[in-house]
């Protein structure tokens, strides 16, 4: 293949604009914040676990002090009946009143533990609230620092596509006047190397660096200025001075 002196210098042009569209996705790809988010969500994601673990704690808690009023209400229904049956003396039987006061010890004794569980399950809810409530208050922190981390992001890759767009503007404008066959091998040297040109100086190739040997270099002195020659290490066409 042939092309001008003047056409393979603009791949060199073309292959600086590929280089810095490459390091541009590359630093879209390793931006800072990306690593920082995924920080955040591991860490959102262990919170989350403790927090389910709290508020279920809780609930059983609520649920248990559930009970014991169930158990409360009535007792204590049947503790007011008893007694004012007793303090009206609607009971005239010794034997009866005996057992209704014996009931009425009972229920007392009975209301008493039960109030006093309840006590300890009020005290136990309450410290199990402030467990639940702070954790929560740092998930509420890992989301404020998620969604202003998503905003830097954002920001970022808004800048670095920007940049993408003018490069492939730049790269399609120096494309267009170069021809198809030139840019199609050009592409096809791209696709393994990265770029498809590299400058040929100080007897090796820019773009691998490796060193030409005495045949190579004699087969690119002996090429004629339009002549298109390739890098036989990394297949990148070269462009001689």
């Amino acid at each position: 293949m042939q092309a001008s002196p003047t056409d393979q210098r603009r791949l060199l042009e073309l292959a600086e604009v590929d280089l810095a569209i490459t390091r541009a996705k590359h630093r879209r790809s390793t931006l800072p914040e990306l690593a920082q988010l995924g920080d955040l969500a591991g860490q959102r994601k262990a919170v989350t676990q403790t927090l389910v673990a709290a508020e279920t704690a809780l609930s059983d808690l609520v649920v248990e002090q559930d009970r014991l009023e169930a158990d409360l209400t009535p007792a204590r229904a049947r503790l007011e009946r008893n007694q004012k049956k007793v303090d009206d003396g609607e009971i005239a039987d010794p034997k009866a009143l005996r057992a209704m006061v014996e009931e009425i010890e009972h229920l007392k004794g009975r209301i008493t533990k039960l109030e006093d569980e309840e006590l300890e399950l009020m005290q136990q809810i309450e410290d199990a609230t402030a467990v639940r409530d702070d954790i929560a208050g740092k998930r509420r922190v890992i989301d404020e620092q998620g969604r202003a981390m998503l905003g830097r992001r954002d920001a970022a890759f808004g800048e670095i596509d920007a940049e993408v767009t003018e490069l492939s503007a730049r790269r399609e404008g120096v494309a267009r006047v170069l021809a198809a066959d030139l840019v199609g091998l050009y592409e096809k040297a791209a696709a393994k190397a990265g770029t498809g040109a590299a400058k040929f100086a100080d007897g090796r190739c820019q773009g691998c660096r490796v060193e030409a040997d005495a045949a190579d270099l004699r087969r690119y002195s002996s090429a004629g200025p339009d002549d298109v020659v390739r890098c036989e290490e990394c297949g990148r066409i070269l462009v001689r001075a």
